[in-house]
């Protein structure tokens, strides 16, 4: 997949920056150059691999200014409890867990924030097996977003 142009916040315009861009900002709609910002997709994650001398003004971010950076789109990390289901290249349909254990460092990634309530992955490559602070059987997978999801 070819690399695109976007524009982010100074405090995360950095090299192997990762981010989920979630949706356009409404206080965005009159910006001049907002297609920059917005030419990415809707619940895909992306690393930032430059980070240019350009900045333009915007009036959300920090600083009231944005990088111009060019980012690739990478696999989602997500935690799922595995079974039979969980296997290289098989798409599943998952929901998030609900879990309310604030002090896990995979909260995000097993109670699928950013998603909605039942998404289509494409497993792409389990990555390990997670220590559930719960006690679940859970597994770190890379998985694609399968398109129509939104």
């Amino acid at each position: 997949m070819a690399a695109k142009i976007s524009l982010i916040g100074l405090d995360q315009a950095e090299v192997g920056h990762v981010f989920k861009f979630v949706q356009p900002l409404q206080t965005c709609s009159e910006c001049k150059i907002k297609n920059v910002c917005f030419n990415l997709e809707h619940g895909k994650t992306y690393r930032i691999i430059e980070v240019r001398k350009q900045q333009n003004p915007c009036n959300v971010f920090n600083h009231d200014k944005v990088a111009t950076v060019r980012v690739e789109e990478v696999e989602d990390e997500l935690v799922v409890e595995y079974g039979n289901r969980i296997q290289e290249g098989s798409t599943i349909t998952l929901k998030g867990r609900n879990c309310d254990h604030i002090t896990c460092e995979f909260i995000e990634k097993c109670n699928l924030t950013y998603y909605g309530d039942e998404v289509k992955f494409n497993i792409k490559k389990i990555v390990k097996k997670v220590d559930c602070p719960k006690g679940y059987n859970m597994k770190k997978i890379e998985a694609g977003l399968i398109n129509g999801n939104r």
